[in-house]
């Protein structure tokens, strides 16, 4: 049980830096991502490389979470397991190249600074393009994908019982909200950064967080792993 209990306590740790630094690297973008003259402007390229930094680590516990995962979800169903880890690996690559968007726009500033009034408008043009590009990474990697993880994890755990019943569902809530708020946001009914977007988030925001407590303090429930290791005696014996 104490490597069990090990992968519970790494799986909520990991969780928690997934928020943090989410939360982080958005609010460190924020001269790039709302001011398109950044290109053209003084700059705070320090603070995007920090941002760029928390969105590194973020993409590594996205990655993380599915692989440490993956042995104690296998044993419920090998192939929603799989799938599980498939999407962390592609929610991460989409969050990579919204960092390399972003870090463009501050290769740009540096090259061109001073330029002439003639390249302002074709810096700005650039620049807003890379923003757009992480716009839509932003998206479809904490949007879309990770709601259509948050689904099968969800799915898993209430199946298993590997945690309680109402976290498992508050999952499962969160990430269809997610893909339909993501949704409504493609067809522009709302920004995605916006008083809508961010109450579309909460639930599965809630979700993670209280999986990642529970994990922490709980572990995952000692029922379910005594059921997994009957129904592997059960097949070894057979």
């Amino acid at each position: 049980m104490v490597p069990i209990r090990r992968t519970a306590v790494v799986t909520g740790v990991l969780f928690l830096v997934t928020e943090a630094a989410a939360i982080g690297g958005l609010a460190l973008y924020g001269p790039v991502l709302q001011d398109a003259h950044y290109v053209v402007g003084p700059g705070a390229d320090t603070r995007v490389f920090l941002g760029a930094l928390f969105e590194i680590v973020l993409a590594a516990a996205v990655v993380a979470t599915g692989v440490v995962l993956y042995p104690v979800l296998r044993k419920q169903n090998e192939g929603a397991a799989l799938g599980y880890v498939c999407a962390r690996l592609l929610e991460a690559a989409v969050i990579i190249v919204g960092v390399i968007s972003v870090l463009s726009v501050v290769t740009l500033r540096g090259e061109f600074k001073g330029a002439a009034d003639s390249d302002t408008a074709s810096l700005l043009t650039a620049a807003r393009t890379l923003v757009a590009v992480h716009d839509w990474t932003f998206l479809m990697g904490p949007n879309f994908i990770l709601g259509a993880n948050s689904l099968v994890l969800a799915w898993l755990m209430y199946r298993s019982g590997l945690v309680p019943r109402f976290i498992a569902v508050l999952g499962l809530v969160g990430g269809a909200l997610i893909c339909v708020s993501a949704t409504g946001v493609m067809f522009g009914l709302y920004e995605q950064v916006s008083v809508g977007g961010a109450l579309a988030a909460i639930p599965v925001f809630a979700w993670e967080v209280s999986l990642a407590a529970w994990l922490i303090i709980k572990g995952f429930t000692p029922v379910a792993l005594l059921d997994e290791a009957g129904d592997e005696k059960r097949l070894a014996t057979s």
